[in-house]
């Protein structure tokens, strides 16, 4: 009997990037067009903070992906180099080295050794990064991917509460922009849970909570200032 086995690490890297810019843009956005909106701010006002909130945080969010994932791009690369040297510096240590790994992982000493003796003549360098550190080839660090894939999300993310602003009624600005944002808060987690095999609705609810708490402190903090103006 055959079957199809859909596993969803490998989406580990871009869905994290993907969701977290998303998430930012809503909850970033909405946050600041109803903690303006709660300052008895005109709409032409709301929607200048709104743009400016948009194309500042798409920004910070490639800039900041960029040098995070490269960090880890860099670190990984530094081990790189280091295990080839190993490699060339002292072959019989590091296949020793590989056989001890596959024996902790339940192989008997001689079947472990005949493991490793293939797979470091098929590739030395790739199964000591595999297994003695546990870097992949589909799962490494892409600065550029992560920093595309961050703002293009953010943008999109926060795309929902500046429509919601655009078409509201003034007076119902705040509350047409929350509910919209928390329903694509709600949305977005949901998809991100199917995506990565998860709970549908636990990852909804988490998503929602902290969006629309995030709302409610900057409305209030809004409000206060428009009562102190």
């Amino acid at each position: 009997m055959s079957h199809t086995e859909n596993h969803r690490s490998h989406r580990s890297g871009w869905l994290r990037a993907a969701v977290l810019g998303a998430n930012d843009g809503i909850v970033s956005i909405a946050s600041l067009i109803i903690g303006v909106a709660a300052a008895n701010t005109s709409r032409e006002a709301i929607l200048l903070a709104g743009v400016a909130g948009l194309v500042a945080g798409a920004m910070s969010m490639a800039a900041g992906e960029y040098v995070s994932v490269s960090s880890q791009a860099d670190t990984e690369q530094a081990d790189i180099i280091l295990e080839q040297h190993h490699l060339n510096d002292d072959l019989e240590f590091e296949f020793h080295e590989l056989t001890t790994i596959y024996i902790q992982r339940g192989l008997t000493p001689e079947l472990a050794q005949q493991v490793a003796e293939q797979l470091m003549a098929h590739d030395a360098l790739g199964s000591h990064l595999r297994d003695e550190l546990g870097i992949q080839a589909d799962l490494r660090a892409r600065p550029i991917q992560a920093a595309i894939t961050s703002a293009a999300m953010f943008t999109l993310g926060a795309l929902m509460p500046l429509i919601a602003t655009i078409i509201a009624l003034e007076v119902f600005i705040i509350p047409t922009v929350a509910s919209f944002s928390i329903f694509s808060l709600a949305c977005l987690g949901a998809l991100a849970a199917y995506l990565g095999g998860a709970n549908i609705i636990r990852g909804s609810l988490r998503v929602t909570f902290w969006g629309a708490l995030a709302m409610l402190v900057t409305a209030i903090t809004g409000k206060l200032f428009g009562i102190i103006a």
